[in-house]
């Protein structure tokens, strides 16, 4: 969160300054507006429905998102450098033949992205993002999780998404999150926790990617705690607090860096599993 409150006497004003937030951010509490706009949390509350009315963003219990069909393409292009670092340093942990999950988080698609021309895995995935990319793939074989289209994430959710899944099992589940603190990681929408939790559980390893700007976001929906992850990459060093509080349950914390690349670490991968 930003430190230091900042005061906007003016609606408009506010306004402005609570749409850039959720732009850089995808989702923001009513209190944390109030604490940083330093209003009340009765006129955050007007403010947003407001914004609400007029189609600029969405009202969502505890607080504000961007519209439907607007939040993925908005993330997607916000800190796209930081997301590529991040995919890289993934990236390195992937084996050429290895059977993959992807979330439908705009770091997690910077990685399927990332992935090498030599790549003949498997990807499993629920976002139709990470289809259409992998379309122009040729070698690589992917498994799409149909069920009930949600348009905030551009990804399929529901019963159908989940049971599918549960007939599936990959090495890495690779999750995005809309924010990280100590007691674990979180998202915006619940009904996007039953498909993330399936990933979870079908796989042998977890890797949650997430830039050093969810270490200061804020989300109401918990989606897992420390323990259920197998490593943490970000592009920042985190919070002491989150450090170990990770690290206490034997996740690995990675911070990538502009040097990060895997092709070397992809082909050694690739000569020990021929």
């Amino acid at each position: 969160m930003t430190t230091g409150a900042m005061r906007y006497e003016a609606a408009p004003a506010r306004r402005r300054a609570i749409l850039d937030r959720v732009r850089e951010t995808g989702f923001c509490s009513i209190a944390d507006l109030a604490q940083e706009l330093d209003v009340s949390e009765m006129t955050v509350r007007r403010d947003v429905r407001r914004l609400d009315e007029l189609g600029a963003a969405r009202v969502v219990h505890g607080g504000v998102s961007l519209p439907p069909g607007q939040d993925f393409d908005t993330r997607e292009h916000r800190n796209a450098g930081v997301k590529g670092m991040i995919a890289a340093a993934a990236r390195a942990l992937i084996g050429p033949h290895d059977t993959i999950a992807v979330d439908a988080g705009t770091t997690a698609h910077a990685l399927a992205a990332a992935l090498p021309d030599g790549f003949s895995g498997s990807v499993v995935t629920h976002s139709v993002p990470v289809m259409q990319l992998l379309l122009e793939r040729e070698g690589a074989r992917c498994v799409g999780l149909g069920g009930d289209l949600y348009p905030a994430s551009k990804a399929f959710v529901g019963p159908a998404t989940v049971e599918a899944a549960t007939r599936l099992r990959v090495r890495w589940c690779f999750l995005g999150a809309a924010a990280v603190d100590d007691r674990g990681y979180y998202g915006v929408y619940d009904l996007e926790r039953p498909t993330k939790r399936a990933l979870v559980d079908i796989a042998d390893h977890v890797v949650l990617l997430a830039d050093s700007s969810k270490f200061r976001s804020s989300a109401p929906v918990l989606l897992g705690r420390p323990d259920l992850l197998h490593s943490l990459i970000t592009d920042a060093e985190p919070p002491a607090a989150i450090r170990r509080a990770y690290e206490s349950q034997g996740v690995t914390v990675t911070v990538a860096s502009g040097a990060t690349t895997s092709e070397g670490a992809f082909a050694a991968a690739d000569a020990a599993q021929a």
